[in-house]
Order: structure tokens, then C-alpha cells, then sequence
């Protein structure tokens, strides 16, 4: 399978299955897409026909570098992993190395795209992590993570800040048995930054290895979209901490983290806006039903991919500002694992709630259909954990055929379920967005590395 696209003045074709990256002329783009494989010992007669207005000694020349590039397998190269076997070896039981630790089913804002229900999940009540659930959860990760010596936590709502006792007390619990479980743990945070202030920004900036901040973008969308409790914008309370956490981050990760909604279409311009306060920034499309007002919609995907162009137009011009999406790999990339599998979410990556209730991620939190135990009793469902450890680019009927599927890894189990009502049917909407984000972020690399305008 090889891809061909347009973008940033640059013709381009991906080799999807060697991840072979090629920036071409206009001769030789328009002849590979007359390519069909196996490619003959000169240019056929009906080609160069087709391509008429090209020069026949510069087609044929063309041709032999095609041709050239096939035999290095660097183009049409063969799927290694779609043998079903071979799919269906992959570790089936992962060992979880990754918890989403709710430790608030509480928030002091309210989005108005909120999958958490701005905050209580669904449940109708609100409460936090106690410090014997979350150290509970530090053993349940340390008992379930095997050999594996790395160990991620991120702390999440609902907003975290509103227990912050519990964040600490998890923390030093954590640190104070890693090293006889041979564990090293990181740690992550993602804040609204309403409850910030001079003694958090310390502690954040010391102990988490990434801070998530999030953040709308301009002023008037954030507003718009991140009211407090009371109506009022969040906007000027928040900024000025944000800029205070990320001036003392040092070397220290750290993402604004943003949503664009179908109320703001024009979130080049946001990306833009969080690019005055931090250089590290994820600005990321909604997920709702269709009856959802704010969700995305294919009547809007012309517009969004022409936004994504223009984004992609100005972060070629503004290289200082790293944009998450945009961040792919063409030298190397992730393991096999997580090419074909993607985030590990119900396997290698589970959520637990305040009450200790474990799911296969944030998103998943409340639906008792896919409740995967609890740090109380003991229980972990071994059979659905081995249902998400099984899901990848293969199970997923859709995927297999996608020129995307060993970047995307499948998409997001949870969106899937939300949308279409079933884990294993990727979200359309979802999908054509992220082929338009590896377009754009394949060609900045491209230009990135001298290889085009």
C-alpha cells in the first residue's frame, strides 16, 4: 500500500508498510499514481500515454527510480504483520504500567463539553480520592506491572487540585517503596490551574515529571467554553498561574492542553494564542454523539482540513512551537506492540476512581458494562482486560485497508464506543481528522528535513 497526498507544496508518498517516506517531484508523483505493482522492466506504453504531456525519456527515467526504490523494499513492500497468527500472538495479558488516578470526582468549572460531566461522571454525587485508595493503587499498579520498571501515574478529575493532600500523600507513598520494587514512577498532572498557586506551583514544577494545563486558547473561546461554577470566564484567573507554572518548568514537560469544538471552528487561531503563554501545546477535536451541539460533525470535516492546513502553514513558519499532533516519528516510531495496539487502555493503561473502582481508562469510568474490578475486593476481569489487549489494526475491520493504521494504532477505544456503540468500529469523523493531521505533520517533516519547499 502506498499513499500519495499533497500538502505544503510538497508531493509526498508513504510506503505504509515499510513507513518509507518519500518527497517527489511532480513527474514522479503523477507516474506513481499510475503505478500498479509488479512494475514492468521499462514505463508501459499506456502510461507514458497517460502522461503525455511528460517527456518519455524523463518517464522512463522516473520509472527506473520507482523501480529502484521497489527492489530496496522502500516501496509496495509487503504487510509483515497481517498474518492472523501473527496478529493474534501479540501479548494478550499486558501488564498494566500506566493508572489514571481519579483522585476527584469533583471540578471547579463547567465545560460544556465535559465527558466527565463536569466532574461527578455521571454519578450524580461528588467526592475524592482518600490516600488508602490511592495507596491501594500504587500497590494494585506495583503488583500488576511484572518486570516492568517504569511506571507512569497521572492525576486526574474532575480537577486534582481539589485533593491535593491526596496527590502528596500518593506520591511520597510511591517514592518511599520504589526503590525496593525495583519501580520508578512519573508522574503527571492535568489541572484546570483555578486552585493554583505560589506552594502548588512548586510542588508540580518538583515532583511531576509532565504538567497538563488546559486551556481553550483565545480568551473569548475559553470563556465561551470553561466557564466557572458561576458563569464567569476562567480565563484571567488561570493564565497568569499558567505562565508562572511553565516559567519555573525548566526542562520539565508540560502541554496546554486545548479542545476545539463545532462552536470554534478556527482553532489555528487558538493554537496560536496558547503559543504567547507556552511553546508546548495539544489542541485536540471533541468527542460527543451526534446529538451532542458541540460535536464534530461531516458536514464540518471540509472546513476542519482546511484548518488544519492553515496550522500546519504557520507552525512550518513558527518551528519554535511544538504542536502534539503534529509530532511523528519517520525514522523510527514506536515498538510493533504499540503500532499495532495502540494506547494499551483496559491492558497496559487502566483507570481507578475514588471509590478504587478500576476501568480500562478515564473515558470508560461509570460504564459498568466495562468495569474491570476494584482495589477493594480484589477483583480484576482478566477476560475483558484480555478483550482490550486483543483489539488492534487487524481486529478492527476498518483499519486494515487504512494507509494510517501504524500511526493511529486503531484510534480511541472509548470514542469508538461513544459514537458508534461498539469498541472495535472506529469513529469516521475521528478518523478522517487524523489522516488530515499525518498529511500535514508528514509534510513538516519532510520540509523540517530539506527534503521539500
Amino acid at each position: 500500500m502506498v499513499h500519495t497526498f499533497q500538502a505544503l507544496g510538497v508531493n509526498v508518498a508513504v510506503d505504509v508498510n515499510s513507513g518509507a517516506v518519500h518527497v517527489l517531484d511532480e513527474l514522479t508523483y503523477h507516474l506513481l499514481e499510475q503505478v500498479k505493482p509488479p512494475m514492468a522492466e521499462h514505463c508501459p506504453e499506456e502510461v507514458c500515454q497517460t502522461l503525455s504531456r511528460y517527456a518519455p525519456a524523463a518517464l522512463e527515467e522516473a520509472w527506473q527510480e520507482l523501480r529502484r526504490l521497489t527492489a530496496e523494499g522502500l516501496l509496495f513492500e509487503e504487510d509483515d504483520y497481517i498474518d492472523r497468527e501473527k496478529a493474534a500472538s501479540m501479548q494478550q495479558q499486558a501488564l498494566v504500567k500506566a493508572l489514571c488516578l481519579h483522585v476527584s470526582h469533583d471540578c471547579n468549572l463547567r465545560c460544556k463539553y465535559c465527558f466527565a460531566s463536569t466532574g461527578d461522571f455521571g454519578t450524580g454525587h461528588r467526592l475524592t480520592m482518600d490516600a488508602e485508595t490511592a495507596k491501594r493503587a500504587i500497590d494494585f499498579v506495583i503488583a500488576k506491572s511484572g518486570h516492568r520498571r517504569n511506571i507512569e501515574v497521572d492525576f486526574f478529575g474532575g480537577e486534582p487540585l481539589m485533593a491535593m493532600d491526596t496527590v502528596k500523600r500518593a506520591v511520597e507513598y510511591a517514592r518511599s517503596i520504589e526503590e525496593a520494587h525495583g519501580k520508578c514512577f512519573r508522574f503527571t498532572i492535568t489541572t484546570n490551574g483555578v486552585l493554583l498557586d505560589d506552594e502548588t506551583i512548586e510542588y508540580i514544577n518538583r515532583e511531576m515529571s509532565n504538567a497538563v494545563l488546559s486551556l481553550d486558547g483565545r480568551k473569548a473561546v475559553n470563556d465561551d467554553l470553561r466557564p466557572t461554577i458561576n458563569g464567569k470566564g476562567s480565563y484571567d484567573v488561570i493564565v497568569p498561574k499558567f505562565r508562572k507554572l511553565i516559567e519555573g518548568r525548566g526542562t520539565k514537560d508540560y502541554y496546554l492542553r486545548g479542545t476545539f469544538t463545532r462552536f470554534h471552528q478556527d482553532f489555528a487561531e487558538d493554537v496560536k494564542a496558547l503559543a504567547a503563554i507556552g511553546k508546548n501545546i495539544s489542541v485536540e477535536p471533541v468527542v460527543g454523539k451526534e446529538t451532542d451541539p458541540y460535536a464534530l460533525q461531516e458536514a464540518d470535516l471540509p472546513a476542519l482540513k482546511a484548518e488544519y492546513e492553515r496550522l500546519a502553514e504557520y507552525l512550518r513558519d513558527h518551528p519554535e512551537t511544538n504542536f502534539f499532533h503534529f509530532n511523528v516519528d519517520l525514522a523510527q516510531g514506536p515498538c510493533v506492540i504499540k503500532r499495532l495496539r495502540g494506547c494499551g487502555a483496559g491492558c497496559e493503561y487502566v483507570a481507578i476512581t475514588p471509590e478504587g473502582d478500576i476501568y480500562p481508562c478515564h473515558q470508560f469510568v461509570g460504564n459498568e458494562e466495562y468495569k474491570l474490578g476494584s482495589l477493594y475486593d480484589g477483583s480484576f476481569d482478566q477476560a475483558l482486560s484480555g478483550t482490550f489487549a486483543a483489539l488492534n489494526i487487524y481486529t478492527r475491520e476498518e483499519c486494515r485497508s487504512c494507509w494510517a493504521r501504524f500511526y493511529c494504532s486503531g484510534g480511541c477505544s472509548a470514542s469508538n464506543l461513544l459514537v458508534n456503540g461498539d469498541i472495535k468500529r472506529p469513529h469516521r469523523v475521528g478518523c478522517e481528522l487524523e489522516r488530515k493531521r499525518l498529511e500535514c505533520a508528514i509534510a513538516l517533516k519532510a520540509i523540517a528535513a530539506g527534503m521539500g519547499a
